[in-house]
């Protein structure tokens, strides 16, 4: 069985998604509507590993930053401009600048963090230092 870390923050982003995404349904929403991209952080003994969700945006349009112990991923997915032949009756999707910053559950080597982006979703490598990784102490 895996143990998963528990986050009220992860709850009440996932809260706010479904409040705008209500308040949208009913009018009252605003018409740029925030968003920010899903992210899953998983660990193992030798590195951390980011994944976010930014599907339609562009490599260009995304940075990533490791400083003192904090990842930021941020970015911009630009609306579409061809649309002035079409009537639009319906827009989900959000658009605009968005900026997520987790502090890393361990020290990472910011030289040696690597980032793709692949099928629309974001992977950031952070390789740790030697000192957070764990060891096996032997009993005597």
């Amino acid at each position: 069985m895996t143990l998963m870390r528990w986050s009220p923050w992860q709850e009440l982003e996932t809260i706010n998604r479904q409040l705008a995404r209500l308040l949208d349904d009913t009018g009252f929403g605003t018409d740029t509507a925030a968003w920010l991209p899903a992210v899953d952080i998983r660990e193992t003994d030798d590195e951390l590993r980011v994944l976010a969700e930014l599907p339609g945006i562009e490599k260009k349009d995304v940075h990533v930053e490791v400083r003192e112990g904090v990842l930021t991923i941020s970015g911009e997915r630009r609306y579409e401009k061809d649309v002035k032949e079409e009537n639009v009756h319906r827009s989900e999707r959000a658009y605009g600048r968005f900026s997520r910053s987790f502090v890393l559950p361990a020290q990472v080597d910011a030289d040696k963090v690597e980032a793709r982006m692949r099928n629309g979703v974001l992977e950031v490598r952070l390789p740790k230092v030697e000192s957070a990784k764990p060891k096996a102490i032997t009993i005597h």
